[in-house]
């Protein structure tokens, strides 16, 4: 995960879509369905924060700065930057000097896939990997959009429902028509000729490393829990909790690796819960305790 500090995984994970629906108050928001758009001035309560969501998001920035972190690196968002985030999980690191303001755009797989099934993409091999997040160009077209968006957010009574919809829409056409904006084209192709058994693995490789439950996990997959488990059976030959359990002790047996990483930093990068959890199951599967386990490979080798 490549976490900035330690510190941050005292903090539960927070699903980022049911906070802001469930909150209009603090979160100005336009809804219709799963649709979801809202406009907020941040901080944050934590500095660090661990943050998930069942569906894809936009957040485009009016002011300030903040950094998103991943398995694949860090994005640093300042003013009038707009990035996609693909559902799941990841880190975000709070800079409170300036205020950070910023626009949300919340649309499942079957709306994205619905607006650009009409239009032509060039074909996206199964096996491309996408990143979770994902940089727009933002161009005069989608600035003047974002600014336009704006007055819908105090306006009563609220936009008409239909009317909310096409505004989705058109941004999700204006940033497809942009030709710089090929990597998200190509996820956004493969959200409509993927197979569903490719989804739910890359799913599971993207967010093994994040402490998520079995009910998280089958909203990402756009399942119910009991056909997550039936599918997850049927692609991986195993439960999704063994699973789960065997590749982040494989992920973090390769973290040990590194002398500079602390035994419960591993740990927590590897989605483990607490430390003593992390330490009976890594002396179940490998016969020592990670310290052991370290010093018997890594300091013995030298």
């Amino acid at each position: 995960m490549g976490s900035p500090t330690q510190d941050f995984f005292q903090y539960p994970i927070y699903n980022l879509y049911e906070l802001v629906r469930n909150d209009p108050r603090y979160f100005r928001q336009l809804a219709y369905d799963d649709l979801l758009m809202t406009e907020f001035t941040c901080p944050l309560e934590n500095r660090i924060q661990a943050l998930w969501a069942q569906h894809n998001y936009f957040v485009y920035v009016m002011d300030g700065k903040k950094v998103w972190h991943t398995q694949d690196g860090a994005f640093e968002l300042t003013q009038g930057s707009c990035v996609f985030v693909r559902k799941g999980a990841n880190l975000v690191e709070q800079f409170f000097d300036p205020q950070f303001c910023v626009l949300m755009f919340f649309m499942p797989d079957e709306f994205i896939g619905e607006t650009l099934r009409p239009r032509t993409f060039s074909t996206v091999r199964s096996g491309d990997q996408h990143p979770p997040v994902i940089r727009v160009q933002t161009d005069q077209a989608l600035a003047a959009y974002m600014q336009s968006m704006i007055p819908y957010f105090s306006r009563n009574p609220k936009p008409d429902k239909a009317l909310l919809e096409l505004k989705f829409r058109e941004l999700l056409l204006n940033i497809a028509d942009n030709p710089k904006n090929q990597e998200a084209l190509a996820y956004f192709n493969s959200l409509l000729h993927e197979p569903a058994a490719v989804s739910l693995r890359k799913i599971m490789e993207d967010n093994f490393s994040y402490n998520l439950k079995l009910e998280e996990y089958a909203q990402l997959c756009n399942r119910s829990l009991s056909a997550f488990k039936r599918d997850f059976q049927k692609i991986y030959g195993t439960t999704p909790g063994k699973w789960l359990l065997e590749r982040r002790l494989a992920h973090a047996k390769l973290l040990l690796m590194n002398p500079n990483m602390a035994v419960s930093e591993v740990a927590y990068d590897s989605g483990f819960e607490n430390l003593s959890h992390f330490s009976r199951a890594f002396r179940g599967q490998y016969g020592a305790p990670p310290a052991a386990f370290r010093q018997r490979t890594v300091d013995g080798g030298r």
